[in-house]
């Protein structure tokens, strides 16, 4: 297949790259084509003529988006509408790389594909918006929610790694809870969700979900870093650490659609976890 990949250099990009590379496959980054950039886009994807667009490019910095919502909306919404467009112009498909953060948190348990979206700050309704664009610009197109993302470069794990490394003990949410994703993982699930022509709405996460603290503590004991954790709700760490964005408090997803019409699995967050930490990518962090 001839796939475009925008992202290149992203956690995701990369596993895509390794993943694909059997196809005919363009990963262009930002250099190559800053999405923002509409005659651009046209331009590559134009010229490339891919039967497939995997579209994991975005502005992913939380905190980031709430102090600068403009460059948000360039990227996430305007820049997903530019992809959608020059997709639609080739005729190719599109996979969208979406987000947990497009719920509120509120559910109480682990959001359906199908489930209402109401995100709680400026990245999720950036990526909402991105959502929508692509809905209205394509029939033929994935949309692609996922979580917790981490792989090569700079991501949690690798945070908490250095941070192990250089203190005796870290604050740890014990009520923020989501689905940890490895992002070599997400990509295999990818690759084989595009073989199949059944477009839609899917999560793609690793199984099961956890809390921060959950989270934190595995990473630690996976790695064998000695270090306490102190546990804490979010109201008391940002007490003592604000943010500008809020975060959901409960946005982890639930595979159903892939899982149950496509059999695509992704193996659980503990296993993957494991499997990334002694893996010879992490060799630093």
């Amino acid at each position: 297949m001839r796939i475009l990949v925008t992202g290149a250099r992203g956690q995701l990009g990369r596993e895509l790259q390794r993943t694909l590379a059997e196809d005919d496959v363009l990963a262009v980054g930002h250099s190559e084509m800053n999405v923002t950039d509409r005659g651009k886009v046209m331009e590559v994807i134009s010229d490339f003529e891919p039967e497939i667009v995997v579209h994991s490019a975005a502005y992913t910095n939380v905190d980031g988006c709430e102090l600068n919502p403009d460059l948000a909306y360039q990227v996430n919404a305007l820049g997903t509408q530019n992809v959608a467009l020059a997709a639609a112009a080739v005729g190719a498909a599109l996979v969208y790389i979406s987000t947990d953060y497009v719920f509120d948190g509120q559910k109480g348990a682990p959001y359906l594909e199908f489930d209402d979206r109401a995100p709680i700050n400026i990245y999720g309704h950036s990526k909402l918006a991105g959502e929508r664009y692509v809905q209205m610009t394509l029939s033929r197109f994935y949309i692609v929610r996922t979580a917790w993302l981490y792989g090569e470069g700079t991501n949690f794990v690798r945070t908490i790694l250095a941070l192990a490394d250089s203190r005796k003990e870290l604050q740890a949410v014990t009520d923020e809870i989501g689905s940890p994703t490895y992002a070599m993982d997400l990509a295999e699930a990818i690759g084989e969700l595009i073989r199949h022509p059944a477009y839609g709405v899917y999560h793609l996460t690793n199984e099961g979900n956890c809390s921060r603290h959950e989270f934190m503590s595995a990473i630690c004991e996976a790695a064998n870093k000695r270090v306490a954790l102190i546990p804490v709700t979010a109201e008391e760490f940002l007490a003592k650490n604000p943010l500008p964005a809020r975060r959901p408090k409960s946005s982890a997803l639930r595979n159903f659609c892939a899982s149950t019409s496509l059999g695509i699995k992704l193996r659980p967050w503990r296993e993957a976890l494991d499997a990334f930490i002694f893996s010879e990518e992490l060799v630093r962090y």
